[in-house]
């Protein structure tokens, strides 16, 4: 879905600038500790709902549309919360921006499924990107996914099994479960689960 472009959206970025990181590059290898990364972080509810909970870890959230990571600063600034930070852009190789072994979590939440078979390597959950989430992440860390797409949760666990994680959950119906991620939303995840559709999830783990 293409994001409608938000009236004075540059002003507005550049007044949110310190919820920023300007050249996250350089942070490779200093980045704060415990530190988390949310890969297509949308308008914020997701990394917002952690970083309450959790004062004493580091958020980052990954987005490159400029109207969307704008309503996300907007309400991390409306929150309040000294620990998120955002990286206005998309991050295609990860490894240019973390150290091995730095992240403690990555979140995917409905990334863009990439449809077409030819852009397959573009699937933020394709063998070469978790490839690269796993030696970043430290031993123990973990990865956890939520999609609506059916399609792109079958690729991703094909993925997973070529890949250096090991799967602890899996639903295909997060919503109708116990497990804990069910409580801390995206707006999509809202939005869908009211329409009746299933949510997958997956948590994988580096040992």
């Amino acid at each position: 879905m293409r994001q409608r472009k938000v009236k004075n959206e540059e002003e507005k970025l550049a007044a949110l600038v310190h919820r920023t990181i300007e050249n996250p590059t350089a942070m490779k290898g200093n980045w704060p500790k415990p530190c988390y990364l949310e890969m297509g972080c949308g308008k914020g509810q997701f990394i917002a709902s952690l970083a309450k909970m959790d004062p004493e870890g580091f958020y980052i959230g990954c987005e490159g549309i400029g109207s969307v990571v704008l309503r996300a600063m907007e309400m991390i600034e409306a929150m309040d919360l000294p620990n998120v930070k955002f990286i206005a852009d998309y991050i295609n190789a990860p490894e240019e921006y973390f150290a091995p072994g730095e992240l403690s979590a990555i979140y995917l939440n409905f990334s863009d499924p990439w449809p077409k078979a030819r852009h397959a390597k573009r699937r933020l959950t394709h063998r070469d990107f978790l490839l690269a989430y796993s030696r970043i992440l430290k031993k123990g860390g973990l990865l956890e996914i939520k999609t609506d797409n059916d399609d792109l949760f079958a690729f991703t666990l094909e993925e997973l099994e070529e890949s250096p994680f090991r799967i602890l959950e899996m639903t295909r119906d997060l919503h109708n479960t116990d497990l804990p991620a069910r409580l801390v939303t995206t707006q999509y995840e809202d939005k869908f689960r009211a329409a009746g559709k299933n949510i997958n999830y997956c948590k994988a783990i580096i040992d």
